[in-house]
C-alpha cells in the first residue's frame, strides 16, 4: 500500500508541475538557460517600441535614368524599306508577314543588308542606321529613300518570383517603366513579399519596398527600365510569426508588407480569448533560431553571441494595445498569450479527475488482492 501511495503522489506532482508550467513569469524567464544561452525579459514600454519608420525613397541613380532613344540590340529584327526597290524591301514577297522579310541582328551585333554589307549596329539608333544604309546604297542607287523599323525586339527585362506571369518583357522603342512591367506581370498578392522587390542592374541590386513607397496616399516615382534589368519579387513564406496560447485562432501568420505589429498579429488571430486568456501575460519571444541547439560544439555556441529575448506586454489596459501597435514583429517571432488562473485550475482538474479514477481503481484492486 505504501508503494501505491508513493506512485500516486508522484503522479499528482507531475500533473501539478505540468499545470503550473503553462504560466510564464518574469522570474522564470530571467533565470532561464538554454544550452549555454540566456533568455532576458524586456517590458514593452514607450522606450522599447519602434520609432516611426523612415520614409522610403527610391535610389537617386535609378531616378536619374529617364529613358533614352531606342538603341538597336542583338536579337532585334529590322525591316528596311527601300522605296521603288521591292526586291530589297520584300525579298520573301509581299504576301509574307513583315517579320518574314525582316533581318535579324546577330548575337555579335552585326547586321547584313544587300549592297551595304555587314554592319556592326549594336548601340546605333534607328536614325543612325538609316543614315548609314542611305550612304552605302547611294553608291549603287540614285538618291535612295530608306525607312528602318524594328518589328522584333531582342531587349528584355527578366522577371522572377511572386508574379503571376514571369514571361520576359520586351524593351521597345517606347520606354518601359517599373509600374508598367509589374502591371503586366501581375503580383501574386497572397504569396508576395511586397517589401522585398529587388531590381538588378549592371550587377548591382536595388531593394525597393513597394509597400512603403505607395503608403499613406503616396505614389512612388516611376523608374524607367533598361535592357538587361531583372526584377525579383520574393515569396512571403519565410516571413512568418507564430501566435499561440490563449487567442481565438492560434496560427502562423505571413506578412507581405514592410512590417507587422503585435496588435495586428493578435487581431488577425481573433484577439485574446475573453474566457481563458490572461491580459497581463502577452509575450513576444525573439531570437530562438539563434540559440545553440543540443549537440552543438562549444565553438559553435561561442559563435552565437545574441541571447533570446522575451518582450512582455501587460495588455490589461487599452493603452497597452497602443504600445503593441507600435511594436514591430520580426520574422520568426513567437507571440504567446498565457492563460488566466481559472483556466489553469480547470485544466488541472481535467487532468486530475482521470488520475483520481485511476487511483480509485488501483486502490480497489489492492483491497481485493489483500482479501
Amino acid at each position: 500500500m505504501k508503494t501505491l501511495t508513493l506512485a500516486c503522489s508522484v503522479a499528482v506532482a507531475t500533473v501539478l508541475s505540468g499545470c503550473t508550467g503553462q504560466q510564464m513569469t518574469r522570474g522564470d524567464v530571467q533565470d532561464a538557460r538554454f544550452v549555454g544561452g540566456e533568455v532576458k525579459m524586456v517590458p514593452i514600454t514607450s522606450d522599447v517600441v519602434s520609432a516611426p519608420a523612415p520614409k522610403a525613397v527610391v535610389p537617386q541613380e535609378l531616378l536619374a535614368y529617364q529613358g533614352e532613344t531606342y538603341k538597336i540590340q542583338p536579337g532585334d529584327t529590322l525591316i528596311v524599306t527601300v522605296w521603288d526597290h521591292p526586291e530589297l524591301t520584300t525579298p520573301a514577297g509581299n504576301q509574307q508577314q513583315a517579320v518574314t522579310n525582316g533581318r535579324l541582328v546577330q548575337p555579335d551585333g552585326t547586321f547584313y543588308f544587300p549592297y551595304a554589307g555587314k554592319l556592326n549596329v549594336t548601340g546605333m539608333t534607328i536614325e543612325d542606321l538609316r543614315s548609314t544604309l542611305t550612304s552605302r546604297l547611294a553608291k549603287y542607287l540614285t538618291n535612295p529613300q530608306l525607312d528602318v523599323n524594328v518589328v522584333g525586339f531582342g531587349s528584355r527585362v527578366a522577371l522572377q518570383g511572386a508574379f503571376v506571369d514571369t514571361t520576359p518583357q520586351e524593351v521597345t522603342t517606347v520606354p518601359l517603366t517599373l509600374s508598367q512591367a509589374i502591371g503586366r506581370a501581375r503580383i501574386d498578392v497572397p504569396q508576395a513579399d511586397l517589401s522585398g522587390l529587388v531590381l538588378t542592374r549592371d550587377g548591382r541590386n536595388y531593394n525597393l519596398d513597394l509597400d512603403a513607397l505607395n503608403r499613406d496616399g503616396n505614389v512612388a516615382q516611376d523608374i524607367f527600365l533598361r535592357p538587361g534589368d531583372r526584377l525579383y519579387l520574393p515569396f512571403n513564406d519565410r516571413k512568418e510569426v507564430y501566435v499561440i496560447g490563449e487567442v481565438m485562432r492560434p496560427q502562423a501568420l505571413t506578412f507581405k508588407t514592410t512590417d507587422l505589429t503585435l496588435t495586428q498579429a493578435i487581431g488577425r488571430s481573433g484577439g485574446l480569448n475573453p474566457i481563458t486568456s490572461k491580459g497581463e501575460a502577452v509575450y513576444v519571444i525573439r531570437g530562438l533560431e539563434d540559440m545553440p541547439q543540443p549537440g552543438q560544439s562549444a565553438q559553435s555556441m561561442q559563435a552565437m553571441q545574441s541571447a533570446a529575448t522575451v518582450y512582455h506586454l501587460d495588455a490589461k489596459s487599452p493603452v497597452a494595445f497602443a504600445l503593441g501597435d507600435r511594436f514591430r514583429l520580426q520574422p520568426g517571432d513567437v507571440v504567446w498569450v498565457g492563460p488566466a488562473g481559472i483556466t489553469r485550475w480547470n485544466r488541472f482538474l481535467s487532468q486530475l479527475l482521470p488520475l483520481s479514477s485511476l487511483v480509485t481503481n488501483a486502490a480497489s484492486a489492492q483491497y481485493d488482492i489483500e482479501r
